[in-house]
Protein backbone atom coordinates (compact mmCIF):
# COMPACT_ATOMS: atom_id res chain seq x y z
CA UNK A 1 0.00 0.00 0.00
CA UNK A 2 1.37 3.55 -1.38
CA UNK A 3 -0.22 6.63 -0.64
CA UNK A 4 -0.30 9.88 -2.43
CA UNK A 5 -1.47 13.65 -1.61
CA UNK A 6 -4.60 14.57 -2.75
CA UNK A 7 -3.62 17.21 -5.45
CA UNK A 8 -0.80 14.87 -7.06
CA UNK A 9 2.28 16.49 -6.26
CA UNK A 10 3.18 13.70 -4.12
CA UNK A 11 3.15 9.66 -4.24
CA UNK A 12 4.19 6.13 -3.31
CA UNK A 13 4.99 7.61 -0.33
CA UNK A 14 4.42 4.49 2.50
CA UNK A 15 2.29 4.36 5.93
CA UNK A 16 5.21 5.75 8.11
CA UNK A 17 5.41 8.87 5.43
CA UNK A 18 1.89 9.67 5.60
CA UNK A 19 1.65 9.10 9.41
CA UNK A 20 4.56 11.53 10.20
CA UNK A 21 3.05 14.29 8.61
CA UNK A 22 0.68 16.91 8.47
CA UNK A 23 -0.72 18.73 5.09
CA UNK A 24 0.87 17.17 1.84
CA UNK A 25 4.31 18.77 -0.10
CA UNK A 26 1.50 20.43 -2.01
CA UNK A 27 -1.12 21.67 0.72
CA UNK A 28 -2.94 18.90 -0.20
CA UNK A 29 -4.24 15.66 2.19
CA UNK A 30 -2.32 12.47 1.69
CA UNK A 31 -4.81 9.45 0.79
CA UNK A 32 -4.16 5.78 -0.43
CA UNK A 33 -3.20 4.94 -3.90
CA UNK A 34 -5.75 2.50 -4.30
CA UNK A 35 -8.58 1.41 -1.72
CA UNK A 36 -8.88 -2.33 -0.99
CA UNK A 37 -11.85 -4.00 -1.54
CA UNK A 38 -13.73 -6.72 0.57
CA UNK A 39 -15.11 -9.65 -1.19
CA UNK A 40 -18.39 -11.02 -0.04
CA UNK A 41 -16.61 -14.04 1.95
CA UNK A 42 -14.45 -11.31 3.70
CA UNK A 43 -17.18 -9.70 4.22
CA UNK A 44 -19.15 -12.30 5.81
CA UNK A 45 -16.10 -13.86 7.52
CA UNK A 46 -15.03 -10.61 9.73
CA UNK A 47 -18.90 -10.74 10.80
CA UNK A 48 -17.97 -12.31 14.19
CA UNK A 49 -15.07 -10.13 15.09
CA UNK A 50 -15.00 -7.65 17.85
CA UNK A 51 -14.39 -4.23 17.67
CA UNK A 52 -10.22 -4.35 18.06
CA UNK A 53 -10.24 -7.05 15.81
CA UNK A 54 -12.04 -5.14 13.13
CA UNK A 55 -9.77 -2.43 13.92
CA UNK A 56 -6.92 -4.72 13.24
CA UNK A 57 -8.28 -6.15 9.68
CA UNK A 58 -8.81 -2.76 8.82
CA UNK A 59 -5.48 -1.64 9.35
CA UNK A 60 -3.90 -3.86 7.90
CA UNK A 61 -4.96 -3.71 4.80
CA UNK A 62 -3.54 0.12 4.57
CA UNK A 63 0.01 -0.57 6.32
CA UNK A 64 2.24 -2.99 4.79
CA UNK A 65 3.43 -6.50 6.63
CA UNK A 66 7.01 -5.28 6.41
CA UNK A 67 6.43 -1.70 8.26
CA UNK A 68 4.53 -3.32 11.14
CA UNK A 69 4.07 -6.85 11.61
CA UNK A 70 0.79 -8.90 12.45
CA UNK A 71 1.90 -9.33 16.04
CA UNK A 72 3.12 -5.79 16.87
CA UNK A 73 -0.11 -4.07 15.28
CA UNK A 74 -2.51 -6.59 16.75
CA UNK A 75 -0.75 -5.63 19.96
CA UNK A 76 -0.39 -2.03 19.89
CA UNK A 77 -4.12 -1.73 18.71
CA UNK A 78 -5.53 -4.18 21.92
CA UNK A 79 -3.60 -2.52 24.66
CA UNK A 80 -4.47 1.49 22.64
CA UNK A 81 -7.69 -0.09 24.10
CA UNK A 82 -7.08 -0.50 27.18
CA UNK A 83 -8.82 2.56 29.05
CA UNK A 84 -11.91 2.38 27.61
CA UNK A 85 -14.96 2.07 30.19
CA UNK A 86 -16.74 -0.69 28.34
CA UNK A 87 -15.49 -4.13 27.37
CA UNK A 88 -16.71 -3.79 23.50
CA UNK A 89 -15.28 -0.58 23.38
CA UNK A 90 -18.10 0.63 20.78
CA UNK A 91 -21.55 -0.20 22.44
CA UNK A 92 -24.75 0.00 20.72
CA UNK A 93 -27.92 1.35 21.95
CA UNK A 94 -31.89 0.25 21.01
CA UNK A 95 -34.06 3.07 21.86
CA UNK A 96 -37.67 3.62 21.56
CA UNK A 97 -39.08 4.51 17.95
CA UNK A 98 -36.41 2.64 15.83
CA UNK A 99 -33.87 4.87 16.92
CA UNK A 100 -30.76 2.78 17.52
CA UNK A 101 -27.21 4.73 18.71
CA UNK A 102 -23.71 4.08 18.58
CA UNK A 103 -22.04 5.15 21.63
CA UNK A 104 -18.21 5.27 20.03
CA UNK A 105 -17.35 7.91 23.72
CA UNK A 106 -16.80 5.32 25.72
CA UNK A 107 -12.98 6.42 25.78
CA UNK A 108 -10.85 8.24 28.34
CA UNK A 109 -12.25 12.01 27.28
CA UNK A 110 -15.68 10.78 26.40
CA UNK A 111 -15.42 11.63 22.81
CA UNK A 112 -15.50 9.65 19.54
CA UNK A 113 -12.12 10.64 19.22
CA UNK A 114 -10.52 8.69 21.72
CA UNK A 115 -11.32 5.95 19.44
CA UNK A 116 -8.98 6.90 16.90
CA UNK A 117 -5.96 9.30 18.66
CA UNK A 118 -5.37 5.97 21.21
CA UNK A 119 -4.07 4.13 18.12
CA UNK A 120 -2.95 6.71 16.61
CA UNK A 121 -0.73 7.51 19.29
CA UNK A 122 0.40 3.87 19.75
CA UNK A 123 1.48 3.79 15.95
CA UNK A 124 3.84 6.94 16.27
CA UNK A 125 5.09 5.74 19.90
CA UNK A 126 5.78 2.85 18.01
CA UNK A 127 7.71 3.95 15.14
CA UNK A 128 9.57 6.62 18.05
CA UNK A 129 10.52 4.05 20.53
CA UNK A 130 13.01 2.60 17.04
CA UNK A 131 14.19 5.71 16.03
CA UNK A 132 14.39 7.46 18.95
CA UNK A 133 13.41 10.80 17.46
CA UNK A 134 11.46 13.68 18.92
CA UNK A 135 7.97 15.12 17.17
CA UNK A 136 6.13 18.11 17.80
CA UNK A 137 2.34 17.16 17.40
CA UNK A 138 0.41 20.19 16.31
CA UNK A 139 -3.42 20.52 16.60
CA UNK A 140 -5.83 22.90 16.37
CA UNK A 141 -9.50 22.55 17.56
CA UNK A 142 -12.90 23.41 17.97
CA UNK A 143 -13.40 20.91 21.28
CA UNK A 144 -12.93 17.10 21.26
CA UNK A 145 -10.00 17.07 19.35
CA UNK A 146 -7.45 18.67 21.47
CA UNK A 147 -8.54 16.38 24.85
CA UNK A 148 -8.14 13.56 22.75
CA UNK A 149 -5.00 14.26 21.31
CA UNK A 150 -3.29 15.58 24.75
CA UNK A 151 -4.66 12.71 26.47
CA UNK A 152 -2.82 10.27 24.10
CA UNK A 153 0.45 11.52 24.77
CA UNK A 154 0.63 13.29 27.96
CA UNK A 155 3.80 12.66 29.70
CA UNK A 156 5.57 10.59 26.62
CA UNK A 157 8.96 11.62 26.50
CA UNK A 158 9.60 11.62 23.08
CA UNK A 159 7.12 13.83 22.00
CA UNK A 160 5.22 17.69 22.36
CA UNK A 161 1.48 18.55 21.96
CA UNK A 162 0.61 22.04 21.24
CA UNK A 163 -3.08 22.52 20.95
CA UNK A 164 -5.26 25.66 20.13
CA UNK A 165 -8.11 26.00 21.37
CA UNK A 166 -10.88 28.54 20.71
CA UNK A 167 -11.71 30.09 23.95
CA UNK A 168 -15.37 30.43 24.14
CA UNK A 169 -15.93 28.66 21.41
CA UNK A 170 -16.11 25.38 22.91
CA UNK A 171 -17.84 24.16 26.26
CA UNK A 172 -16.39 25.16 29.56
CA UNK A 173 -15.87 21.16 30.17
CA UNK A 174 -14.38 21.15 27.14
CA UNK A 175 -11.74 23.85 27.11
CA UNK A 176 -10.59 22.29 30.94
CA UNK A 177 -10.14 18.71 29.71
CA UNK A 178 -7.37 20.45 28.33
CA UNK A 179 -6.21 23.47 30.25
CA UNK A 180 -6.18 21.02 33.16
CA UNK A 181 -3.51 18.78 31.75
CA UNK A 182 -0.16 20.13 33.51
CA UNK A 183 2.53 18.26 31.69
CA UNK A 184 5.71 19.09 30.44
CA UNK A 185 4.96 18.29 26.76
CA UNK A 186 1.80 19.78 26.93
CA UNK A 187 1.35 23.39 25.80
CA UNK A 188 -2.18 24.79 25.36
CA UNK A 189 -3.05 28.06 23.80
CA UNK A 190 -6.18 29.99 24.23
CA UNK A 191 -7.27 31.57 21.23
CA UNK A 192 -9.31 34.43 20.90
CA UNK A 193 -11.02 33.28 17.36
CA UNK A 194 -12.94 30.72 16.03
CA UNK A 195 -11.54 26.76 15.01
CA UNK A 196 -11.32 27.93 11.31
CA UNK A 197 -9.00 31.13 12.79
CA UNK A 198 -6.98 28.94 14.33
CA UNK A 199 -6.22 26.36 11.63
CA UNK A 200 -4.55 29.51 9.74
CA UNK A 201 -1.52 29.55 11.38
CA UNK A 202 -1.27 25.76 11.78
CA UNK A 203 -1.77 25.52 8.14
CA UNK A 204 1.21 28.25 7.24
CA UNK A 205 3.39 26.20 9.74
CA UNK A 206 2.66 23.21 7.67
CA UNK A 207 2.75 25.08 4.39
CA UNK A 208 6.78 25.18 4.79
CA UNK A 209 8.12 21.52 4.01
CA UNK A 210 11.76 23.14 5.28
CA UNK A 211 10.24 24.33 8.62
CA UNK A 212 8.01 21.06 9.06
CA UNK A 213 11.72 18.91 8.53
CA UNK A 214 13.65 20.70 10.81
CA UNK A 215 11.22 20.23 14.00
CA UNK A 216 9.32 17.17 13.20
CA UNK A 217 6.26 18.82 13.27
CA UNK A 218 3.25 16.51 12.25
CA UNK A 219 -0.80 16.96 12.77
CA UNK A 220 -2.80 14.19 14.52
CA UNK A 221 -6.27 16.06 13.34
CA UNK A 222 -8.38 14.57 11.14
CA UNK A 223 -5.90 16.08 8.53
CA UNK A 224 -3.82 13.01 9.57
CA UNK A 225 -4.11 9.61 7.68
CA UNK A 226 -4.00 7.88 10.22
CA UNK A 227 -7.22 9.11 12.28
CA UNK A 228 -9.50 8.20 8.87
CA UNK A 229 -7.81 4.88 8.45
CA UNK A 230 -9.15 3.71 12.41
CA UNK A 231 -12.46 5.61 12.13
CA UNK A 232 -13.08 2.78 9.20
CA UNK A 233 -13.62 0.32 11.95
CA UNK A 234 -16.49 1.49 13.64
CA UNK A 235 -17.74 1.60 10.36
CA UNK A 236 -17.85 -2.19 9.96
CA UNK A 237 -19.18 -2.61 14.09
CA UNK A 238 -21.79 -0.77 13.40
CA UNK A 239 -22.87 -2.13 10.50
CA UNK A 240 -22.48 -5.64 11.58
CA UNK A 241 -24.48 -4.51 14.76
CA UNK A 242 -27.06 -3.42 12.62
CA UNK A 243 -27.56 -5.60 9.47
CA UNK A 244 -30.55 -8.20 9.09
CA UNK A 245 -27.65 -10.32 6.97
CA UNK A 246 -24.45 -9.52 5.86
CA UNK A 247 -24.69 -8.02 2.71
CA UNK A 248 -27.92 -6.28 3.31
CA UNK A 249 -27.53 -2.38 3.38
CA UNK A 250 -27.61 0.07 6.12
CA UNK A 251 -27.81 3.59 6.90
CA UNK A 252 -25.99 5.20 9.06
CA UNK A 253 -26.43 8.87 10.30
CA UNK A 254 -23.14 10.92 11.21
CA UNK A 255 -23.42 14.10 13.00
CA UNK A 256 -20.42 16.21 10.75
CA UNK A 257 -18.06 18.77 11.14
CA UNK A 258 -15.10 18.87 9.51
CA UNK A 259 -15.95 15.72 7.54
CA UNK A 260 -13.54 13.24 8.63
CA UNK A 261 -16.11 11.23 9.92
CA UNK A 262 -18.31 10.72 7.22
CA UNK A 263 -14.69 10.23 4.75
CA UNK A 264 -13.67 7.25 6.65
CA UNK A 265 -17.97 6.13 6.02
CA UNK A 266 -16.96 6.63 2.69
CA UNK A 267 -14.04 5.03 2.41
CA UNK A 268 -15.77 1.56 3.99
CA UNK A 269 -18.20 1.84 1.49
CA UNK A 270 -15.95 1.82 -1.68
CA UNK A 271 -14.16 -1.17 -0.01
CA UNK A 272 -17.54 -3.12 -0.33
CA UNK A 273 -19.29 -2.13 3.05
CA UNK A 274 -23.04 -1.40 2.12
CA UNK A 275 -23.43 1.07 3.93
CA UNK A 276 -25.85 4.12 3.07
CA UNK A 277 -24.66 7.60 4.68
CA UNK A 278 -26.48 10.59 6.19
CA UNK A 279 -24.70 13.57 6.51
CA UNK A 280 -26.43 16.08 9.51
CA UNK A 281 -24.96 19.05 10.75
CA UNK A 282 -25.66 22.44 12.19
CA UNK A 283 -26.54 25.81 11.62
CA UNK A 284 -22.79 25.89 9.60
CA UNK A 285 -24.13 24.28 6.57
CA UNK A 286 -21.42 24.06 4.25
CA UNK A 287 -21.03 20.04 4.08
CA UNK A 288 -24.72 20.20 3.62
CA UNK A 289 -24.78 22.87 0.86
CA UNK A 290 -21.49 21.20 -0.98
CA UNK A 291 -22.87 17.48 -0.45
CA UNK A 292 -26.25 18.02 -1.70
CA UNK A 293 -25.89 20.50 -4.49
CA UNK A 294 -22.06 20.80 -5.20
CA UNK A 295 -22.16 24.51 -3.56
CA UNK A 296 -18.76 24.76 -1.63
CA UNK A 297 -18.78 27.80 -0.25
CA UNK A 298 -18.15 29.84 2.85
CA UNK A 299 -20.97 31.91 3.60
CA UNK A 300 -20.58 34.52 6.37
CA UNK A 301 -18.82 33.58 9.92
CA UNK A 302 -19.16 30.90 11.84
CA UNK A 303 -22.31 30.76 14.01
CA UNK A 304 -21.82 29.67 17.51
CA UNK A 305 -24.51 26.82 18.27
CA UNK A 306 -24.83 24.04 20.83
CA UNK A 307 -22.74 21.48 19.31
CA UNK A 308 -19.92 23.77 19.11
CA UNK A 309 -17.44 20.63 17.72
CA UNK A 310 -19.33 21.21 14.23
CA UNK A 311 -19.15 25.33 14.44
CA UNK A 312 -16.62 25.46 11.18
CA UNK A 313 -16.97 27.02 7.54
CA UNK A 314 -13.76 25.36 6.39
CA UNK A 315 -14.46 21.64 6.41
CA UNK A 316 -10.95 20.09 5.29
CA UNK A 317 -11.66 16.57 4.34
CA UNK A 318 -13.79 17.89 1.64
CA UNK A 319 -10.88 17.56 -0.78
CA UNK A 320 -10.60 13.50 -0.02
CA UNK A 321 -13.98 12.98 -0.86
CA UNK A 322 -13.03 15.16 -3.77
CA UNK A 323 -10.05 12.52 -4.53
CA UNK A 324 -12.18 9.33 -3.59
CA UNK A 325 -15.07 10.86 -5.96
CA UNK A 326 -12.93 11.88 -9.08
CA UNK A 327 -11.71 8.54 -8.93
CA UNK A 328 -8.15 9.53 -7.63
CA UNK A 329 -7.53 13.11 -9.65
CA UNK A 330 -4.96 14.82 -8.50
CA UNK A 331 -5.25 17.46 -11.13
CA UNK A 332 -9.17 18.10 -10.84
CA UNK A 333 -8.45 18.20 -6.96
CA UNK A 334 -6.00 20.67 -6.75
CA UNK A 335 -7.97 22.80 -9.58
CA UNK A 336 -10.81 22.58 -7.54
CA UNK A 337 -9.28 23.10 -4.07
CA UNK A 338 -7.12 26.21 -5.73
CA UNK A 339 -10.28 28.12 -6.91
CA UNK A 340 -11.90 27.41 -3.59
CA UNK A 341 -9.10 28.67 -1.70
CA UNK A 342 -8.55 32.27 -3.63
CA UNK A 343 -12.78 32.72 -4.20
CA UNK A 344 -13.73 31.38 -0.85
CA UNK A 345 -16.59 29.48 -3.06
CA UNK A 346 -16.43 26.75 -6.07
CA UNK A 347 -18.95 24.44 -8.00
CA UNK A 348 -18.09 20.48 -7.80
CA UNK A 349 -18.58 19.27 -11.08
CA UNK A 350 -21.82 17.34 -11.88
CA UNK A 351 -19.62 13.60 -12.43
CA UNK A 352 -18.54 14.41 -9.12
CA UNK A 353 -21.46 14.93 -7.33
CA UNK A 354 -23.21 12.14 -9.08
CA UNK A 355 -20.80 9.74 -7.63
CA UNK A 356 -20.79 11.33 -4.25
CA UNK A 357 -24.60 10.95 -3.91
CA UNK A 358 -24.45 7.36 -4.54
CA UNK A 359 -22.59 7.45 -0.89
CA UNK A 360 -24.09 10.30 0.84
CA UNK A 361 -27.43 9.83 -0.10
CA UNK A 362 -28.90 12.89 2.25
CA UNK A 363 -27.82 15.86 4.05
CA UNK A 364 -30.08 17.06 7.12
CA UNK A 365 -29.42 20.84 8.86
CA UNK A 366 -30.72 20.94 11.93
CA UNK A 367 -30.70 24.50 14.08
CA UNK A 368 -30.59 24.91 18.21
CA UNK A 369 -34.38 24.87 18.41
CA UNK A 370 -34.72 21.39 17.21
CA UNK A 371 -31.25 20.18 18.96
CA UNK A 372 -32.95 20.75 21.66
CA UNK A 373 -36.22 19.70 20.95
CA UNK A 374 -34.66 15.81 20.21
CA UNK A 375 -32.50 15.90 23.63
CA UNK A 376 -35.92 16.36 24.86
CA UNK A 377 -37.60 13.69 22.88
CA UNK A 378 -34.93 11.27 23.47
CA UNK A 379 -35.15 11.48 27.06
CA UNK A 380 -39.09 11.93 27.13
CA UNK A 381 -39.39 8.37 26.12
CA UNK A 382 -36.27 6.88 27.24
CA UNK A 383 -34.67 8.11 30.09
CA UNK A 384 -31.91 8.23 28.23
CA UNK A 385 -29.69 11.57 27.75
CA UNK A 386 -27.83 12.36 24.46
CA UNK A 387 -24.79 15.65 23.58
CA UNK A 388 -26.44 17.90 20.96
CA UNK A 389 -23.76 16.57 18.42
CA UNK A 390 -26.04 12.64 18.73
CA UNK A 391 -29.40 14.92 18.73
CA UNK A 392 -28.67 16.33 15.32
CA UNK A 393 -28.32 12.81 13.92
CA UNK A 394 -31.19 11.68 15.89
CA UNK A 395 -32.71 14.28 14.89
CA UNK A 396 -32.53 13.22 11.54
CA UNK A 397 -34.28 9.77 12.26
CA UNK A 398 -37.61 11.48 13.67
CA UNK A 399 -37.55 13.60 10.85
CA UNK A 400 -37.73 10.57 8.26
CA UNK A 401 -39.45 7.95 10.65
CA UNK A 402 -38.30 4.41 10.42
CA UNK A 403 -37.08 3.36 7.27
CA UNK A 404 -36.97 -0.22 5.48
CA UNK A 405 -33.19 -0.28 5.86
CA UNK A 406 -31.89 -0.55 9.18
CA UNK A 407 -30.32 2.71 10.70
CA UNK A 408 -28.26 3.87 13.16
CA UNK A 409 -27.21 6.93 15.00
CA UNK A 410 -23.65 7.27 15.58
CA UNK A 411 -22.90 8.97 19.13
CA UNK A 412 -19.76 11.13 19.26
CA UNK A 413 -19.54 12.58 22.25
CA UNK A 414 -20.90 11.42 26.08
CA UNK A 415 -23.43 14.27 27.22
CA UNK A 416 -21.27 14.82 30.29
CA UNK A 417 -18.72 16.84 27.89
CA UNK A 418 -22.07 19.45 27.46
CA UNK A 419 -23.68 19.93 30.98
CA UNK A 420 -24.69 23.52 29.64
CA UNK A 421 -26.51 22.24 26.50
CA UNK A 422 -28.38 19.15 28.95
CA UNK A 423 -29.61 22.22 31.30
CA UNK A 424 -30.72 24.56 28.37
CA UNK A 425 -32.87 21.49 27.01
CA UNK A 426 -34.53 21.50 30.02
CA UNK A 427 -33.26 17.94 30.95
CA UNK A 428 -32.76 16.77 34.55
CA UNK A 429 -30.15 14.81 34.57
CA UNK A 430 -26.92 15.86 36.15
CA UNK A 431 -23.67 15.34 34.21
CA UNK A 432 -20.99 14.84 36.78
CA UNK A 433 -18.45 12.73 35.36
CA UNK A 434 -16.01 15.27 34.47
CA UNK A 435 -17.28 17.09 37.82
CA UNK A 436 -14.02 16.72 39.05
CA UNK A 437 -11.93 19.47 36.66
CA UNK A 438 -13.42 21.96 38.97
CA UNK A 439 -11.40 21.93 41.44
CA UNK A 440 -8.18 21.12 38.92
CA UNK A 441 -5.84 24.13 38.78
CA UNK A 442 -5.50 25.38 35.40
CA UNK A 443 -2.45 26.16 32.83
CA UNK A 444 -2.55 27.93 29.46
CA UNK A 445 -0.82 30.56 27.00
CA UNK A 446 -2.52 32.91 25.00
CA UNK A 447 -3.35 34.19 21.47
CA UNK A 448 -5.06 37.42 21.62
CA UNK A 449 -6.46 39.46 18.67
CA UNK A 450 -3.92 41.70 17.12
CA UNK A 451 -1.40 39.77 18.28
CA UNK A 452 1.12 38.08 15.52
CA UNK A 453 -0.21 33.96 15.95
CA UNK A 454 2.44 32.68 13.38
CA UNK A 455 5.30 34.35 15.74
CA UNK A 456 3.69 33.20 18.91
CA UNK A 457 3.22 29.82 17.46
CA UNK A 458 6.92 29.02 15.70
CA UNK A 459 8.48 31.10 18.70
CA UNK A 460 6.99 27.64 20.84
CA UNK A 461 7.66 25.20 18.27
CA UNK A 462 11.19 26.54 18.46
CA UNK A 463 11.78 26.95 21.80
CA UNK A 464 10.08 22.98 21.82
CA UNK A 465 13.13 21.77 19.11
CA UNK A 466 16.11 23.83 21.06
CA UNK A 467 14.80 22.29 24.14
CA UNK A 468 15.23 18.33 23.11
CA UNK A 469 18.15 18.67 21.08
CA UNK A 470 20.26 20.26 24.46
CA UNK A 471 18.46 17.50 25.83
CA UNK A 472 20.01 14.81 23.85
CA UNK A 473 23.45 16.14 24.10
CA UNK A 474 22.89 16.00 28.01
Amino acid sequence: MKYCSTRGGESGLSFRDVLFAGYAKDEGLYMPEAIPHLTPQELNNLASLSYPELVFEVARRFIAQKEIPDDDLKELITSSMGRFSVPEVVKMKHLAGGLSIAELFHGPTLAFKDLALSVVAALLNYYLRKSQEHITILVGTSGDTGSSAIESVRGATNSDIIVLLPHGHCTRTQELQMTTVIEDNVHVYCVEGTSDDLDEPIKRSFSDSAYVSTHSLISINSINWGRILVQIGHYLFCYYQLCKSVGEPVELVVPTGAAGNITAGCIARRMGVPIKLVATVNTNDIVARTLSSGDMSVKGNVVMSLAPAMDIQMAYNLERLLHLFSEASGARVRSIMEEFQQEKKVQLPSDIMDALKKVIMETFVVDDTTIKETMRRIYKENEYVVCPHTAIAAAYHYHRGPGSVPRGCLATASPDKFPEAVTEAGIGAKMELLHHLDSLPTRCMWMRQGEDWDAILRNKIEEITTKWRVEVKE
